[in-house]
């Protein structure tokens, strides 16, 4: 099986095992100052944070989604998706100092709400978060 392949098969097997949210997290809510982004984060199961936060970029919607668990060399299992469109599928690693990871994706601004939504994994740790602009 080639690598593309691969990825495919692990971004949807990863996408049907967070099919329900497994972290409790706050609700979303917009931050002020120079431009509007709106934020979620919360705590993961097993240990560690996440923030997830987007905004208007132009005619596009910057996405940035951050784990820290204060562990360098982790490998995680992560899926950033705007209305149900995977834009983004890969495997991020914590680096020191301080124990993180953070994905940036730009994306379109489709016509009406954009619903981002973004899934972590690593061994039974799960991290989630959702926001609507």
């Amino acid at each position: 099986m080639n690598n593309l392949a691969t990825r495919t098969l692990s971004a949807a097997a990863l996408v049907a095992a967070f099919g329900a949210p497994l972290v409790l997290a706050g609700p979303a809510s917009a931050s002020h100052g120079g431009s509007t982004a709106v934020v979620n984060s919360g705590h993961c199961s097993g240990g560690g944070v996440f923030k997830l936060k987007a905004k208007h970029d132009d005619a596009r919607i910057e996405v940035e989604y951050q784990v820290d668990t204060n562990r360098a060399g982790q490998v995680w299992h992560v899926i950033l998706k705007d209305n149900g469109k995977i834009i983004y599928a890969g495997r991020p690693r914590t680096v020191a100092p301080s124990g993180s990871f953070t994905v940036h994706r730009l994306t379109a601004n489709r016509v009406g709400r954009d619903s981002i939504t973004a899934w972590a994994a690593l061994g039974s740790r799960r991290c989630g978060g959702h926001v609507t602009l």
